[in-house]
């Protein structure tokens, strides 16, 4: 039964992937990254790793894809035909390529078979969450924290962009100074 829900949540994530970027409606490509993200939340729960599926719940189908959707929304894209879509066959050739160098990679690893710092006994004392806790906020915090940052940043590259420009500029007929 495992190997027939990993095959389903396999093939489902990789066919919503590749819809994500084949859909000429952003709204349903949007739909489609949200059926991905559902998919890979339930791969999570097949490796028991409940902590992993929750946040990808929470955080990546919850809040990211509503900003996602907020921003679409915000740019209002009525377009026809988008720039990719014209030019799918170099895409396609290029993600090939890409996809080959990746496998040769894989192939030619040499950290196939590493393993972490805790082991399973420990994990299965103390939970997984506690676990990825006491990881993420020991060796991790520096980490953490710059990744607060870089949202930080892109909350308030957001609002610079989201923010209309005012018609009040004056023009430079209508200004009556002393340098006119």
């Amino acid at each position: 039964m495992i190997y027939l829900l990993f095959g389903y949540f396999a093939v489902v994530s990789i066919l919503s992937g590749v819809a994500v970027i084949a859909a000429r409606h952003p709204v349903h490509s949007g739909l489609s990254l949200l059926s991905l993200l559902l998919h890979v939340a339930g791969l999570f729960v097949l490796l028991n790793a409940e902590f992993l599926f929750a946040v990808q719940i929470i955080v990546y189908a919850g809040a990211i894809l509503v900003l996602y959707l907020f921003v679409l929304m915000l740019l209002n894209l009525k377009t026809e035909e988008q720039y990719l879509h014209a030019r799918w066959p170099y895409f396609v050739f290029a993600g090939a390529g890409i996809l080959g160098e990746l496998l040769v990679l894989l192939w030619q690893t040499p950290y196939g078979g590493a393993k972490g710092a805790v082991t399973t006994d420990a994990v299965v004392r103390t939970g997984p969450s506690h676990a990825v806790g006491l990881t993420m906020f020991s060796d991790y915090l520096l980490l953490f924290e710059i990744v607060g940052v870089f949202l930080l940043g892109a909350i308030i590259g957001a609002i610079v962009l989201a923010k209309t420009p005012s018609n009040a500029a004056p023009s430079a007929q209508g200004r009556v100074g002393r340098f006119t």
